[in-house]
């Protein structure tokens, strides 16, 4: 019997796939493909109280984890949430294991994540030649919602002005875009790992306090003061409005 030649063996793709057509694959969204990077992340999440409510248990148990990378949870309980994350770094930088990985992604347990935020922000973060931090789109709480997402970066650049005023997002949301920005909240939000290694202790201080220019108070939540740091060391962010995420009263039980 005459054997087949290695060219009269190959098919075309669209031949291979025409016999999945039944199985539904057709229905499935990718992502952008890449070539493989290391992609190990700790998530930090600070805590109020010493249990979790199960619609964050659900939405932090369902978050889908990049394929054959390591990934870790860290709580901490009762803290105030700036020193929470501060001594969370410390103990991740400290770690001869942790501080080799290359992510460390914030999770507050007022907010549920959908399935694919981490995907996705690992995705956006090497967008436009790189970012150092990117975050999931969510709004404040209360009667007024504004987009956790703050400050022009080419107002910054154009006025030397570093301002935190919320971005108009519309279209970005419509479209889908990432939108560069001075600061972001960190409800859900990817950093790398070397951003705390060049900027150093203490990342998060909440500041309610005289400003240094005598002209009154200033107050800073604890990120958006690491954020103003960052800002004026040359660090880039962005919102990945993709990453549309409920924010939860607890008490009431509505999502904004």
């Amino acid at each position: 019997m005459k054997s087949m030649s290695e060219q009269e063996q190959k098919i075309s793709i669209d031949d291979a796939m025409s016999d999945m057509k039944s199985l539904g694959f057709e229905r499935m969204e990718t992502l952008n493909g890449m070539t493989y990077k290391k992609s190990n992340t700790i998530i930090v999440v600070p805590m109020r109280e010493p249990y979790l409510h199960v619609r964050f248990h659900q939405a932090l148990s369902a978050l889908m984890s990049p394929p054959n990378q390591q990934r870790a949870i860290l709580f901490a309980v009762g803290h105030e949430v700036g020193h929470a994350y501060n001594q969370m770094i410390m103990n991740i930088l400290s770690d001869p294991v942790m501080n080799q990985w290359q992510y460390v992604l914030t999770i507050e347990d007022d907010n549920l994540p959908p399935p694919d935020a981490h995907i996705r922000l690992l995705e956006s973060i090497d967008a436009d030649g790189g970012y150092d931090a990117v975050g999931a789109l969510y709004w404040t709480r209360g009667d007024v919602q504004m987009p956790m997402c703050y400050g022009d970066p080419e107002e910054y650049k154009k006025t030397g002005v570093l301002d935190f005023r919320p971005r108009d997002v519309r279209e970005a949301v419509k479209n889908k875009w990432l939108v560069p920005c001075n600061g972001l909240a960190m409800g859900c939000t990817l950093w790398r790992m070397e951003l705390f290694r060049e900027l150093g202790y203490p990342w998060f201080v909440t500041v309610s306090d005289k400003a240094p220019d005598s002209k009154g108070f200033e107050c800073f939540s604890q990120d958006l003061y690491f954020c103003r740091r960052a800002k004026m060391a040359g660090k880039r962010f962005a919102c990945d409005c993709r990453v549309k995420m409920p924010h939860i009263d607890w008490r009431t039980g509505i999502a904004y």
